[in-house]
């Protein structure tokens, strides 16, 4: 293993655009990496089993600086003391709530209508469950990671793309427009909708008119995401909000 490759770690949720930014990250000549690997990180035998595992598909860039993985659920931690990384990068970015759950709903509905998330109590607990893993790792590592709200990817994506290379300290700017890959809309690696296959930033997103939410579990949702927020950006070390 190369263990000089350093690390960025994207913490979100499901349907939070971390499909869209995995492709632009990992279409940069310093960035190996796109999809989501399915592992948490908790010894330094999790980031070799990263790296073996990246290289069954994809081979690394010559010169390359960074090595990406997302992390989308609780059964993937991420605990940095025990890892002895000399450079980590974390980003942490949440979608507000009716739009990321009803994408959610929709996405496993159009794949299964029996699957676990296709059903809206479900995709909410999901949520509310995700938000308060991330608020606890940002109390854990305060002034350790990077905040941004998600829907700035669409909203400013050049204002939101230039930021992430300040962030990254990468030496060329990151782009809209992205490569396709070996996992590139595979289900178990990430978006498998046709927007992801576009190649670069779509400016509208679907607001799944046909997707009702309980006014309840909505509700629940939305104080969720507005405390896990509040949480994020006070401890981060830097953040981009919208409306700044």
């Amino acid at each position: 293993m190369s263990q000089s490759l350093s690390r960025i770690f994207l913490l979100s949720h499901m349907r939070a655009y971390t499909s869209l930014l995995g492709h632009i990250l990992g279409s940069h000549p310093q960035i190996n990496g796109y999809y989501e690997m399915q592992q948490g990180y908790t010894s330094v035998d999790d980031l070799t089993r990263q790296e073996q595992e990246y290289a069954r598909h994809d081979a690394l860039k010559p010169g390359s600086s960074y090595l990406f993985d997302k992390l989308l659920h609780n059964g993937y931690p991420l605990k940095l003391e025990t890892l002895s990384l000399a450079d980590v990068t974390i980003l942490l970015a949440l979608r507000q709530p009716e739009a990321a759950i009803k994408s959610i709903i929709k996405l496993f509905a159009d794949k299964n209508t029996n699957a676990l998330y296709a059903d809206p109590a479900e995709a909410t607990h999901y949520y509310i469950r995700r938000l308060e893993q991330l608020a606890a790792f940002a109390c854990r590592y305060p002034q350790r990671y990077y905040y941004f709200d998600a829907e700035l990817i669409r909203m400013d994506t050049g204002k939101m793309l230039a930021t992430l290379g300040q962030w990254l300290r990468l030496n060329t700017p990151l782009s809209a427009n992205y490569q396709h890959f070996s996992k590139t809309g595979v289900a178990g690696a990430g978006d498998t909708s046709p927007a992801i296959k576009s190649g670069t930033v779509l400016s509208t997103a679907n607001p799944y008119p046909d997707v009702v939410l309980e006014t309840g579990l909505l509700a629940q949702a939305r104080q969720a995401y507005q405390e896990c927020r509040q949480q994020l950006v006070a401890n981060a070390l830097a953040h981009y909000q919208a409306n700044n």
